[in-house]
């Protein structure tokens, strides 16, 4: 697979104005799909969830998933959209073998929701609004595996598998007004909005919102124009992207394409994009269809979607605390710097620190774990603190065990180790480990005479007056005590030893 010439980024920007614009999928979480009443269900046997309405039998009728349209008008408010008093769907033709129907039920003129905004905090606390044109009710097509080839992809397949159980899957497309203004931070923003989308509709409870299943996929709009101009460039179209890193390099890759395009003198194209982890680059796909391609026509088998204002104003009110009130609300309550809380939100785990707060510990408590340890030990295995497997529960007895005398801080994180490894609860590791602190004075006070006489320049400064070279006592009494010991009791110990007031 070659790769396009780019221009560095820091080139890009010095003669390019980057415009994004971006459509994101939402999977609804419905029990059934959109307009059958097959099973909406993840992970099944290919083709188990399909019916003949979702292959598109001849004689076959569709009828509107009711719970599926409450949960497009609570993402269209949650967005601050206005929601069409009625509004119908269509058919968007094309042809491809995961879209048995040969057409694509969506909404096209008629959106359910329109003209809203998200603002978008990104991580030094700035705030960028982005518009909403529109959110519409539309459903998935199947999912194709392409089979043979290096890459996955259709290009060098020896055959595809087509599978339909997705097909007819409840979706929302949630389709961005251009996004100008951004500059520099294009790739950040383009990041921070799809997050921002993800939190929102997983904090409604309408989707699972989870992008490696592709609950949740971004298509992202890339064009540059020179300073100074208002005319938008040609946009390419990135597919699919469906993680929040993945979102970040496309727009940063794409921009630095468009902008190595446009120094040759070539014109870019209008297409479709592939994305590509392995080398975070994308690749050409399709030439972009417009609407006019596709032949939208009404559905002439669905009669118009009425939402009156009563049904809007009582769907309104089952709306839960909107994430950016949520996070306000939650840094005044911990008490936490500006600083202390982005660094918590930018690590993925306010969740799990307000679930520790619940079961028990305090606000310092809980960031000291989840952002001292647990962020580290993620990152170090590459994944989300969420799937290390360590729960609220844990965090609180590891603490009370801490608070409590009978095991200290360095003991702590070899019992959490032990979590890590399956071992078992908290305190079952500390006796498995045999990592109880000794609080016994007797053994302390042979270990202390023994550093003492292994150190008598020491012990004579110590007496001498210069008190804070009792560390290096203490260090060898918790090297031979293999770090069991107090220390603060080891140092009162050594203190009344030598008969020196701390």
């Amino acid at each position: 697979m070659s790769v396009d010439a780019t221009l560095s980024f820091e080139e890009a920007m010095e003669k390019y104005d980057p415009v994004l614009g971006f459509e994101v999928h939402v999977e609804l979480n419905t029990k059934t799909k959109m307009f059958s009443s097959a099973p909406n269900v993840f992970g099944d046997e290919p083709n188990t969830n399909v019916n003949e309405v979702d292959l598109g039998m001849p004689g076959v009728l569709p009828v509107v998933n009711k719970t599926a349209v409450e949960s497009s008008i609570k993402i269209g408010l949650a967005l601050n959209c206005k929601i069409a008093e009625s509004c119908r769907f269509a058919r968007k033709n094309y042809f491809y073998p995961d879209t048995p129907k040969n057409f694509q039920t969506s909404q096209y003129d008629e959106p359910i929701a329109y003209d809203g905004y998200l603002d978008i905090e990104l991580e030094d606390g700035t705030v960028f609004r982005v518009e909403i044109e529109r959110a519409h009710m539309e459903e998935d097509a199947g999912k194709l595996t392409h089979m043979g080839g290096a890459a996955g992809r259709i290009q060098g397949a020896d055959y595809s598998l087509v599978d339909y159980n997705r097909s007819g899957v409840p979706l929302v497309e949630i389709v961005t007004k251009p996004i100008e203004g951004a500059g520099s931070r294009a790739p950040e923003l383009a990041k921070a909005y799809v997050a921002a989308v993800r939190e929102i509709v997983k904090n409604l409870g309408v989707s699972d919102a989870k992008m490696e299943r592709g609950n949740v996929r971004c298509d992202a709009n890339v064009s540059l124009r020179p300073h100074g101009r208002e005319r938008f460039g040609i946009r390419s179209e990135t597919k699919n992207v469906n993680s929040l890193r993945a979102v970040e390099h496309a727009v940063r890759y794409e921009i630095q394409r468009h902008a190595a395009v446009l120094e040759s003198g070539e014109p870019v194209i209008q297409e479709t994009r592939h994305w590509h982890e392995d080398t975070r680059s994308t690749t050409s796909g399709r030439p972009k269809s417009d609407a006019d391609d596709y032949r939208y026509f009404p559905e002439p088998d669905l009669v118009p979607v009425v939402a009156s204002r009563e049904w809007v104003e009582e769907l309104r009110a089952t709306l839960p605390e909107p994430p950016a009130e949520r996070r306000k609300r939650l840094k005044e309550a911990w008490g936490y710097s500006d600083l202390e809380f982005r660094d918590v939100v930018n690590a993925g785990v306010m969740d799990s620190i307000e679930e520790t707060i619940a079961a028990g510990a305090s606000a310092d408590v809980a960031r000291k774990w989840w952002m001292g340890e647990i962020v580290g030990r993620a990152k170090v295995a590459d994944v989300d603190p969420s799937e290390l497997g360590v729960t609220p529960q844990v965090i609180v007895e590891l603490n009370k065990l801490v608070e409590d005398g009978k095991i200290n801080n360095k003991m702590a994180t070899q019992v959490l180790d032990g979590v890590l490894a399956g071992e078992g609860a908290p305190a079952e590791i500390v006796e498995k480990r045999g990592l109880a602190v000794v609080s016994d004075d007797g053994p302390l006070l042979e270990a202390i005479d023994a550093a003492l006489a292994a150190q008598p320049d020491v012990a004579d400064k110590i007496r001498g007056g210069k008190v804070q070279a009792v560390g290096a006592i203490v260090g060898g009494v918790m090297k031979a005590t293999r770090g069991q010991a107090d220390a603060g009791r080891v140092r009162e110990l050594i203190l009344e030893r030598l008969g020196v007031e701390g």
